[in-house]
């Protein structure tokens, strides 16, 4: 008697960066709200934390020997080791943060560890809600290889009725949180067939 063999679905490894160094941070939220979708909701998907805080300004001084400073060494290898990237923008004057900037930068040196690696990008704060961040953080995503999900764009109003975020930064709009959904399963969705 044969046994039919059911192929186990891989698992998705994202790793999750926040532009906002704001522990109360409604983008550090978003992320907080990601992983416990993932975790409680999403098969096959595993969302780690990766902190930015630590790493230095970039400055190519610190690189001797083709090497860099084990901060930023133990951060290049997180990114090298996740089949995809999911990004929590915050926009500052119209752009990414400089955390988040620094951070794409050092992991872009050679070898560039974000190379044709898929990503999504959620946001949150006033006005568009991140949107003009989100939308250079697709251009630089251009030069380092990275590959966006398009759709759907996650972009939330933070401070229109009803209320999105408790006292510590925590997503508790139901709402929100079911669109985050939807682009966690796009992510997944578009890293699996780009790994086909």
């Amino acid at each position: 008697m044969e046994r039919s063999v059911v192929a186990a679905k891989p698992v998705i490894k994202v790793a999750a960066l926040c532009g906002s160094l704001r522990k109360a941070s409604f983008n550090r939220g978003l992320l907080r709200s990601a992983i416990e979708i993932c975790r409680e909701s999403i098969n096959g998907m595993q969302i780690e934390y990766v902190d930015i805080e630590p790493l230095p300004f970039i400055n190519t001084d610190l690189e001797v020997n083709g090497t860099y400073p084990p901060v930023v060494e133990a951060f290049r290898q997180k990114i090298l080791e996740a089949d995809s990237i999911l990004f929590a923008s915050p926009e500052y004057n119209y752009s990414v943060t400089p955390p988040l900037k620094n951070a794409i930068d050092w992991a872009s040196r050679p070898p560039n560890v974000w190379a044709d690696k898929p990503a999504a990008i959620i946001s949150t704060g006033g006005g568009l809600g991140g949107g003009r961040a989100q939308y250079h953080l697709r251009q630089i995503g251009v030069y380092v290889d990275l590959h966006f999900i398009n759709k759907p764009e996650f972009m939330l109003r933070a401070f229109e009725p009803p209320k999105k975020f408790d006292s510590d930064g925590n997503l508790i709009d139901p709402e929100a949180k079911e669109k985050l959904k939807q682009v966690l399963l796009s992510l997944q969705a578009f890293t699996l067939r780009l790994k086909q």
